[in-house]
């Protein structure tokens, strides 16, 4: 009991979360606004808040909450991830058996006849007979050397990675849906406003060729117009099918076909943006990142295989036991007489492998200082992605208030153009110019809002997503 008790192989400990105050070189401040703009609302952060489990209701939009909902209950992707976690929590129970005796029942019943030149077996002289064997088989193997702890160990290790490999694909599929749903109806607004710049350019088209027909415009004015007519329909195709693959891409997070579209549309107007942004301190990014725990999961298996490796060059203990009863007729079983048992204990010491065992051994430890490093190298892409996360936050903020400051001067060009028309005092050419200009501006507005929300969702997804705030995730 006392070697038992010992495992061979290292013990793991967690490793330390990184010695960090922050995410970026600077202090990180509230981002600009952008009044009277969707998505333009000024965002601060609140240090080590938590992160809500369902993030994406702050959007305040029921067709947004609905097709997470409806991702979160039929995507493929997750039902697998949920069926391998499964899988390795049925393999961590198997293990278990390796700690308690097996037991084995057999029945054999035979038909034999002994030559007549060797004595008979049975003690009735016998040469022909029928014999019946009822055996009961029990043996066990102490876990000396910690063999069969670190394979458990292991697999539980196994087990919290498939786990957190699980709750990694729902993490960035409720952030993908989000962003999936954001980018649809941003190409959906830019497809509108690209159709109106197409029309307000045949229009223009229309009138020079008039003018060109009664001398009023020159052949180079036309063909200039032909010309931005032709790069402004070329943009459109690109555009519808962003849109189309974008529906598309959509429909299958939902677990959908392309075919089946939702019914409710998203527009970015009906989007609110979250003011209050949490930021979770990085000490406890480390224990919400799914991906750092999976890496820690995967150490902490490969710290046991070390243990596992380690133990198949020592001797092995194996106890057994027979009993049961032989009887020439069935009746006769288990009566005086008929009754045997043995009981025997054997070491087993691997003495020439050939090198295996020492290699595999070796092998083993430099698994475990890969999975080491993969595990820093995760840390430091998940501090990456935080900080690329808040810089994007912060810089497309600013490019929304330049966008809103460029449409808002292309709408005042525009209505300035619109007085001047009906004054007199300017054609209906450069009105036309103007409304393209505008129309510009409101496809480079219309990206910039999408931007904003978009980056929301992504630091949801950068923190963590809340996914401890489930319980059928964050307990198993």
């Amino acid at each position: 009991m006392l070697l038992a008790a010992c495992a061979v192989g290292p013990n793991f400990k967690a490793p330390a979360p990184p010695a960090v105050s922050g995410y970026t070189p600077h202090p990180v401040v509230a981002t600009a606004a952008t009044p009277g703009v969707a998505g333009g609302s000024a965002q601060h952060f609140e240090a080590g808040a938590d992160i809500p489990g369902e993030w994406w209701t702050l959007f305040h939009s029921a067709p947004l909450d609905a097709l997470i909902r409806q991702a979160l209950a039929h995507n493929p992707d997750l039902k697998a991830a949920q069926a391998a976690l499964r899988v390795a929590h049925e393999d961590m129970l198997a293990q278990r058996g390796a700690f308690l005796p097996s037991v084995s029942a057999n029945l054999t019943a035979s038909r034999q006849r002994q030559a007549g030149s060797l004595a008979p077996v049975p003690d009735s002289n016998a040469f022909l007979y029928n014999l019946y064997t009822p055996q009961l088989s029990v043996s066990y193997t102490p876990d000396v050397f910690g063999a069969n702890r670190r394979s458990a160990e292991s697999l539980q290790a196994q087990e919290q990675s498939a786990r957190f490999q699980m709750i990694a694909t729902w993490n960035t599929l409720a952030s993908n849906v989000a962003v999936a749903a954001i980018q649809l109806a941003a190409l959906q607004a830019q497809v509108d406003a690209t159709r109106q710049l197409v029309d307000e350019n045949t229009k223009m088209l229309d009138i020079l060729r008039y003018q060109f027909a009664k001398g009023y415009a020159s052949r180079v004015d036309l063909a200039a117009q032909e010309s931005q007519l032709a790069q402004t329909e070329a943009t459109l195709p690109p555009l519808e099918k962003q849109l189309a693959q974008q529906r598309d891409l959509l429909a299958v997070l939902t677990g959908r076909f392309p075919s089946q579209t939702a019914d409710d549309q998203i527009t970015l107007d009906s989007l609110h943006l979250p003011e209050a942004l949490p930021l979770s301190l990085p000490s406890a990014l480390v224990a919400q990142r799914p991906d750092v725990q999976q890496a820690q999961a995967n150490l902490h298996a490969a710290s046991a295989a070390v243990g596992v490796a380690t133990a198949a060059r020592l001797p092995s203990l194996t106890l057994t036991a027979d009993t049961g009863s032989t009887a020439l007729q069935f009746s006769k079983l288990f009566t005086g007489g008929t009754g045997f048992w043995d009981m025997a204990a054997g070491i087993t010491a691997p003495l020439f492998e050939g090198g295996t065992l020492l290699h595999q051994q070796r092998a083993a430890k430099a698994a475990f200082v890969e999975a080491d490093e993969q595990y820093r190298s995760t840390v430091l892409a998940a501090f990456q992605n935080v900080a690329d996360t808040l810089v994007a936050l912060e810089q497309d903020a600013k490019a929304l208030q330049s966008a809103a400051k460029a449409e808002q001067a292309a709408k005042l060009t525009l209505d300035l153009a619109g007085q001047q028309l009906k004054d007199g005092y300017a054609s209906n050419l450069q009105w036309l110019t103007a409304e393209q200009t505008w129309q510009q501006a409101r496809i480079a507005l219309v990206q910039a809002q999408a931007d904003r929300f978009a980056d929301t969702a992504a630091l949801y997804q950068a923190l963590g997503g809340g996914w401890w705030h489930h319980s059928d995730l964050s307990t198993q």
